[in-house]
């Protein structure tokens, strides 16, 4: 346990029954880091495997029933390249969480998620989520036809890459734009492959200057959110920079996101709202040349989906979720 001085022992960030951070760097998680093994879900059909990239890197993949209602064999799916939420410090992509929600998911796009296991912060400070993510969105890129390394049969045999996604929720939604945007102005995806089909974009994690109302109708929250940025990336510029506000002044200019659709799916009463709102704003403006298409469900909080994903208003985002995917 760090720390001999009362400045060590100082709590920087508290969310209650999630997380307390102190400034000696000790971290209490509370929920979301107790994994759950792959299976086939009885249910759905839909099955799930584990395969590690690298020390810092794993994924959880899940396949639905290949056959279509037709019988048809060897149809191939979309592919949906997934980054979990929890401010970039709670949760795994193997928890029971994500792994029920995925599952489900899956069964309702026929997609195969691809679904990223990251190092999380403040052990492992940003960029290092964005570092992991991008290393296994290369290793699915490596499936992609002419890649030639490909060593997951249910991406090569199964993968259609001309619909390959990119998404996530909160956090997860942040870096899905993020990889999007390096694969647009920096280096490309290897392999011939692109992001052909998208980004979904979840509640996503973005702050700016001032105050927006859904901020205001939850201050707590909404300092909490700042409070964790600077946790999350502790050499960070504030709110401001980049990575958490795309629409900063000298930000890399959204027009260079490297796919042609996305959809963003916003909830009335979450804090982060009108930050997504203000995204889908700045991206039309921007001289991007891409579609965007925004859901909004009324009445419901952030990641609202996460603790039922079986109620009408996350079905309804599902659906939208699964037209985008297979389009």
């Amino acid at each position: 346990m760090a720390g001999s001085g009362a400045s060590d022992d100082e709590i920087v960030l508290e969310i209650e029954h999630c997380i307390r951070i102190f400034k000696s760097g000790l971290v209490e998680r509370y929920f979301g880091s107790d994994p759950v093994p792959p299976s086939t879900d009885a249910d759905t059909g839909v099955a799930s495997k584990d395969h590690t990239i690298s020390p810092d890197v794993a994924v959880r993949l899940y396949l639905p029933p290949v056959a279509t209602e037709r019988g048809e064999e060897n149809k191939k799916l979309p592919i949906l390249v997934y980054f979990h939420g929890g401010g970039f410090v709670l949760h795994t992509a193997f928890n029971f969480v994500f792994h029920a929600y995925l599952t489900s998911l899956a069964a309702r796009t026929r997609a195969i998620i691809v679904s990223v296991d990251y190092r999380l912060a403040p052990e492992h400070p940003l960029p290092a989520a964005y570092d992991d993510s991008w290393q296994a969105l290369a290793w699915v890129a490596s499936h992609a036809p002419g890649g030639g390394l490909g060593e997951e049969p249910w991406l090569t045999d199964h993968g259609d890459f001309s619909r390959l996604s990119l998404g996530g929720e909160s956090a997860g939604g942040n870096i899905a734009h993020n990889l999007a945007m390096r694969a647009g102005t920096e280096e490309g995806l290897p392999h011939g492959a692109r992001i052909s089909g998208g980004i979904v974009l979840v509640h996503p994690y973005f702050l700016g200057p001032g105050k927006v109302p859904s901020e205001e109708s939850d201050p707590v929250m909404a300092e909490n959110v700042v409070k964790m940025w600077r946790a999350v990336c502790p050499q960070t510029t504030g709110v401001d920079d980049p990575w958490i506000n795309p629409l900063a002044a000298g930000a890399p200019a959204v027009e260079g996101l490297a796919c042609g659709r996305v959809l963003v799916c916003l909830a009335e009463t979450d804090v982060c709202r009108d930050r997504g709102r203000a995204y889908c704003e700045g991206l039309r403006a921007s001289g991007w040349a891409g579609e965007v298409e925004v859901l909004e469900v009324a009445g419901q909080a952030h990641c609202f989906h996460l603790g039922n994903f079986a109620c009408d208003d996350a079905v309804r985002q599902d659906d939208a979720i699964a037209r985008f995917l297979n389009l």
